[in-house]
């Protein structure tokens, strides 16, 4: 067990806590979820590459953690910060603890902070640039690491969660959809399939000659992390494909549709990230809990001389959950109807996919 870790912010706070996981530093925009449960499938999310992952519900590791809930490859997170962490988790699926997951991966952690002082703290003045270590580095060095780091608006993280190469899941289906690979979680290729339709998971450079030789249904643009602007390829795609092809989105999948169409997006001030988002739908009234995690939405008011209708509405902040186009087969949404973690109010928005591949 470690004995001592730090975690530094861009304003020059140092917060000196109890370390676990792996002994190393890492650098990332500090934000927090809300989620009581779902550490191991927010950790897992790609989404969440080149962000420090600090969760507000207190105790976290008391289930342990299994495979099965993975939502990639392995943990994406940058680091986890907690008030307090479990060594000895009780449930049947238990693999290891929480600690032992973070060092599997190479990732520090910290705990024993006041996290609801520094949930205060990134609601008033933003998500933070910080760097979590759980070596001995100097306050002044820490500081120094903290505030040289490029901001999450300026890296490329896509690069670093989609796949390489094609991958290729149900292939004896009849009906077949292309996923535009931005950092796709494994709920919704779950999702898709178990609604017998075949996934061809393309990494989000594919150009559109490939896409087409797959001879898909339809396409998804999936989640996945950062700046929604850098990811010009799949805005050119989204373009290029529009006429000709069923389109839907999910998160940053409705970010770089948005964009192909002409919207703006901005960065929200601490996002959305957690399990109890609630969001209604503009045409039938209903309102669902949704589960969440982004820094950037749409500016509505860019939208107005579009082609594109705005859905569905955050009932917090009226920020846009969905969107549609006036015309073509294309829609979308900002949250997670796959869920993993939290609830499934909105799988529903699977099945509309499906109706929509099936019938185009």
């Amino acid at each position: 067990m470690l004995k001592e870790a730090k975690l530094a912010l861009e304003d020059g706070t140092i917060l000196k806590g109890d370390g676990f996981g792996f002994e190393t530093t890492k650098t990332g925009e500090v934000v927090f979820t809300t989620g009581m449960t779902g550490y191991v499938e927010s950790l897992t999310d790609p989404s969440y590459k080149g962000q420090i992952l600090m969760s507000t519900y207190p105790l976290q590791g008391n289930y342990g953690i299994s495979s099965e809930w993975f939502q990639s490859n392995g943990i994406k997170s940058e680091g986890f910060i907690v008030r307090e962490h479990n060594i000895h988790p009780s449930h049947r699926s238990t693999e290891k603890n929480l600690s032992e997951f973070l060092e599997e991966y190479e990732i520090p952690g910290i705990s024993g902070i006041d996290t609801r002082s520094l949930t205060l703290k990134i609601r008033r003045f933003g998500a933070l640039k910080g760097t979590l270590t759980t070596e001995e580095i100097e306050d002044e060095e820490l500081l120094e690491i903290t505030k040289g780091q490029p901001n999450l608006e300026d890296i490329d993280l896509v690069d670093q969660v989609c796949v390489g190469e094609p991958v290729i899941y149900g292939d004896n289906y009849d009906k077949k959809a292309v996923i535009l690979d931005c950092g796709i979680k494994k709920n919704s290729i779950s999702a898709i399939l178990k609604r017998k339709v075949g996934v061809v998971v393309l990494p989000y450079k594919t150009d559109v000659k490939t896409i087409l030789d797959y001879e898909p249904d339809a396409m998804l643009v999936s989640s996945g992390p950062g700046d929604p602007k850098r990811v010009k390829a799949a805005i050119s795609t989204v373009q290029n494909l529009s006429e000709k092809l069923p389109i839907f989105g999910i998160c940053l999948g409705q970010q770089i549709i948005s964009l192909a169409f002409g919207a703006k997006i901005y960065k929200m001030k601490f996002g959305h990230r957690g399990i109890n988002q609630p969001v209604k739908d503009l045409r039938s009234g209903k309102v669902s809990i949704t589960a969440q995690n982004h820094g950037f939405t749409i500016d509505p008011e860019s939208c107005r001389d579009l082609p594109i209708k705005v859905t569905q509405i955050n009932l917090n902040d009226g920020t846009i959950e969905g969107i549609e186009h006036e015309e073509l087969p294309i829609s979308s949404v900002q949250y997670h109807p796959e869920a993993g973690p939290g609830p499934n109010d909105t799988d529903y928005y699977f099945d509309n996919f499906i109706k929509a591949l099936e019938s185009y």
